[in-house]
């Protein structure tokens, strides 16, 4: 084994851990440009990317693999291209998903609730918590080849950001935009929290519709009623119907009686209520249904809360209080039957909103909780995107964003959660009840001096910290070097499904507190299902783990798989199989790197020898389809295309290159008068394809390009790699240039070449001949006598010609006699029948083949003639004769070759 030359097989398993080292190691991790560091110079554009911070005690999952990747590629590709490049790191406190896990540690291993350690020592235990298992996932990411760099990670609850959070909420308080009130939200009973609406999942089940009777006042009139939450009966304050409705226009303005409890309500007309559902008229709970909570607002109607925080009946439900919302259900019901007011019950398909953490049925209630007024930074957000100054790819989902954002819709943002892990509200009491807000913690009451002072009890929602995530992880509020040169970031890489909760509040506070867009681009991706399009769940168990799948495959089959299968904003099916393809691939690119530095490593100067530069026709044809995929991926690159160009670069690679160049480059190296200009071409063109591809795959790239550059230097050609650096990673990207006029002509040329090629090697096929047979062949050339006289030995090789019984006419008196004529353009090849088999071993092959086809056609006839024909179902007979035609079929060719 000669010093350069690589294993016969890519080792994935140590191979990858050992770069990534490397990398580290050599600082190429961080921004070539740091506003931290001597020469610093601010000319110098940067590209910033902040990673979405994935929940810091959760798992790496799919989804992760799939941003990690991209965002990967983004900054690969704009490291290579020049650019001081910036990825910083960071993971979310999870407020909900956090909090959670460490409360079911403590009931599973101590027998203790949060409740009864008291909050002090909870946050505590979550703190030592986040500590033990914090770093799992950020090394996971690491697995994937993640190019961050990790001096600059940050946490959520880090001091820093913390700081950053006060000043938000202190900002937006000063101005008005914060206040505390009671409103219908999501409420979440076995979190005991308000829950966001990303949080709420709505999964189609099958219900019970209950149809009862509201008796009006002092009649023995009814309107008729259906509700799938009976229990929500004992916070009726109106029922309403349409004004237009015929069967109950009578009855607007009516009383009517709340049932068991005998409360008067009124009924109410309202245009919001569908003539054609259920029976026409609906039962108005505003303290526990958000369109009921719009109508109440309306019509000015009293708001009842019937539950308290654990979902039980509170004092408004009469001899109901203290039950459970099921139990309450349950026995309502029964009084309403006993009394007469029930009409009928029936089974219900709709959708029931449950909590995304712990699966039980999310309850809308009326709770005192601090709100953003949206309004003003909703619009500023959207004109930031409606004038260009943010552009979302792909560009439809502009229209989602609007909607979200359209002011005539969008909602006050409820901040608070009743939570103990998080930002704890930055607002003081004392027991005169004076609020004291701000930044720092106050050692008494700023309106009365009471030292008698008590932190509000909530945190803030989680995406009120990670909107903040752009510039609080470069130092905002202070004007740090990081956030002066880094801000604003440049992409937004994130998920289609958190457009709105995410990345408009990003938009939205960066606006607010910077004056400034957090970044100018939002690049979308789809969700990842499985290979038959299902969501990735537990109750399917079609999950894939990407561990699992990197521990089989390596990091690279994954990470191409799913950037070649991936479009912006589309979702893409992922199978196993895709990855053990693409792991292939990465074993090709591996032999290829071992053909062209055993090519460099076989190179030997002489003395006194003149270097040939005469390029030959496969010289000049690889170079110009280089510099035409060149062209093409930076198209697709600038056009956010990521899967294109990696397929057009996997498409180069494998069949332009590897089938074509490198099998014509193994006779051009025997020729001493093209042996160097053609080893100097595989190490060129392997270069930019690795160049090209080192965003996609950077671990096998980065191995095999170590390996190249080492056989150069040591090489007679070491001038090609003077100006290489020390690792791919920061090597140039390829550099598109101005298409040259001898392009064209050579692959045309070329072409010719291949489908003369192509046309050969398919008789061949067709006729059964064997590889390693060389056949004659006569060429009527036209026109292009030349090109095909100067390629008579690439055809020969490539198509397995006898070079000896080749002849080349510009045309034929007399068409050769007994010979397959192929016709390629102007071009006529003919082929002797007789010299191109052996007659003899073709004749038995021909024997042995209609033997088998026979003894299928006497085993089929046999079946069809029997009870199988009369008693198997119709398209399982059908199958069977289609078998017996297609073998009667061959058998007929094959009796037709042997005459």
């Amino acid at each position: 084994m000669t010093k350069q030359e690589l294993p016969k097989a890519y080792d994935f398993k140590s191979t990858e851990p050992r770069i990534y080292a490397m990398w580290e190691a050599g600082g190429f991790f961080q921004p070539s440009n740091d506003p931290n560091k001597p020469g610093f110079d601010p000319s110098i554009k940067p590209f910033v990317i902040s990673i979405p911070p994935p929940n810091v005690t959760g798992e790496l999952h799919i989804g992760h693999a799939m941003f990690v990747s991209v965002e990967d590629l983004m900054i690969r590709y704009h490291r290579m291209k020049g650019y001081s490049t910036l990825w910083v790191p960071g993971t979310d406190h999870a407020g909900i998903a956090t909090q959670l896990m460490v409360e079911r540690d403590l009931l599973k291993n101590e027998e203790v609730t949060r409740e009864e350690i008291g909050r002090e020592e909870f946050v505590k235990r979550t703190w030592e918590w986040k500590k033990k298992y914090g770093g799992m996932i950020t090394n996971q990411i690491r697995r994937l080849g993640a190019s961050c760099d990790w001096d600059r990670e940050r946490f959520t609850l880090d001091e820093g950001l913390s700081r950053a959070v006060r000043e938000a909420f202190v900002r937006l308080y000063d101005k008005g935009l914060i206040y505390r009130g009671p409103r219908l939200i999501n409420w979440s009973p076995g979190l005991k929290t308000a829950v966001s609406d990303l949080e709420v999942e709505y999964e189609e089940e099958d219900a019970t519709l209950y149809y009862f009777k509201y008796m009006l006042k002092d009649s023995g009139e009814h309107i008729p009623v259906a509700t799938i939450r009976p229990e929500t009966i004992l916070g009726d304050t109106a029922v309403a119907v349409h004004p237009e409705d015929g069967r109950f226009k009578k009855f607007i303005g009516k009383t009517v009686i709340v049932p068991i409890l005998g409360r008067e309500i009124p009924v109410i007309a309202d245009e919001y209520v569908s003539m054609e559902f259920g029976t026409g008229a609906l039962k108005i709970t505003p303290g526990h249904d958000p369109n009921d909570y719009a109508i109440a607002q309306q019509h000015d109607l009293p708001i009842i809360s019937m539950l308290d925080v654990e979902a039980k009946v509170n004092e408004n439900g009469g001899r109901y209080k203290g039950q459970n919302r099921f139990e309450a259900r349950k026995n309502l019901w029964a009084d309403m039957k006993r009394a007469g007011l029930v009409i009928k019950e029936e089974k219900y398909r709709t959708t029931i909103p449950r909590s995304q953490r712990g699966g039980e049925i999310i309850e809308p209630m009326i709770s005192t909780q601090w709100f953003v007024k949206i309004e003003s930074l909703a619009e500023a957000a959207l004109e930031a995107v409606k004038d260009g100054r943010i552009k979302i790819v792909p560009e439809r989902f502009e229209k989602t964003y609007f909607n979200w954002l359209d002011p005539s819709r969008i909602k006050d943002w409820c901040i608070s959660r009743q939570l103990w892990w998080g930002h704890r509200i930055p607002v003081w009491y004392c027991p005169d009840k004076h609020m004291t807000v701000a930044r720092e913690t106050p050692s008494q009451c700023a309106t009365c001096g009471s030292k008698e002072i008590r932190q509000d009890e909530d945190v803030l929602d989680t995406w009120f910290s990670s909107g903040l995530w752009p510039f609080s992880t470069l130092g905002w509020p202070d004007e740090t070097p990081d956030y002066k040169y880094f801000y604003p970031t440049s992409y937004m890489e994130t998920g289609y499904d958190i457009l709105f909760f995410w990345v408009a509040r990003m938009i939205m506070s960066g606006l607010e507190y910077t004056g400034q867009i957090p970044f100018h681009t939002v690049y979308l991706h789809g969700t990842i299902r499985d290979e038959f399009g299902r969501r990735m769940s537990k109750t399917f168990g079609n999950g894939i783990d990407p561990l699992i799948v990197m521990d089989q495959f390596g990091t690279d089959a994954l990470r191409f798989t799913l950037l070649v299968g991936s479009t912006p904003g589309n979702d893409m099916n992922l199978s196993i199989s895709k990855v053990e393809a693409n792991r292939n691939f990465a074993n090709k690119l591996w032999n290829i790197g071992r053909f062209v530095i055993n090519a460099i490593d076989g190179l030997e100067k002489v003395e006194g020898q003149k270097s040939n530069v005469e390029w030959t026709l496969a010289d000049s044809w690889i170079w110009a389809k280089l510099q035409t995929l060149i062209r093409d991926v930076e198209r697709q690159f600038q056009n956010f295309q990521y899967g294109q160009a990696g397929q057009q670069i996997y498409d180069f690679i494998w069949s332009d290159f590897a089938d074509w160049y490198v099998e014509i480059a193994k006779g051009q190296m025997q020729k001493l008068e093209t042996r160097d200009q053609t080893v100097a071409t595989l190490a060129r063109v392997f270069d930019i394809c690795l160049r090209l591809l080192h965003p996609f795959t950077p671990f096998v790239t980065e191995e095999i390009w170590g390996h190249l550059h080492s056989a150069l230097r040591e090489s007679p050609i070491s001038s090609l790699s003077k100006d290489w650096p020390a690792a791919l990673i920061v090597a140039k990207f390829p550099e598109p240039r101005p298409t040259e006029s001898w392009e064209e002509e050579k692959i045309a040329d070329f072409a010719l070449i291949q489908e003369i090629v192509r046309s050969v090697r398919n008789l061949r096929a067709d006729k059964g001949v064997t590889p390693s047979k060389k056949i004659a062949a006569t060429i009527s050339a036209v026109n292009k006598l030349d090109l095909v006289t100067s390629q008579a030995s690439v055809i020969t090789s490539l198509a397995g010609l006898d070079y000896s019984l080749l002849s080349i006419h510009q045309s034929l008196t007399e068409k050769p006699a007994d010979s397959a004529a192929l016709v390629v353009g102007s071009v006529e090849i003919y082929i002797p029948l007789a010299g191109m088999v052996d007659l003899a071993n073709d004749k038995a092959r021909l024997e042995k083949e209609l033997k088998e086809a026979q003894s299928h056609i006497d085993r089929l006839e046999k079946l069809l003639s029997s009870d199988f024909a009369v008693k198997a179902p119709s398209n399982v007979i059908a199958k069977e004769r289609e078998k017996l035609d297609g073998y009667k079929d061959t058998a007929g060719k094959l009796k037709a070759q042997l005459k």
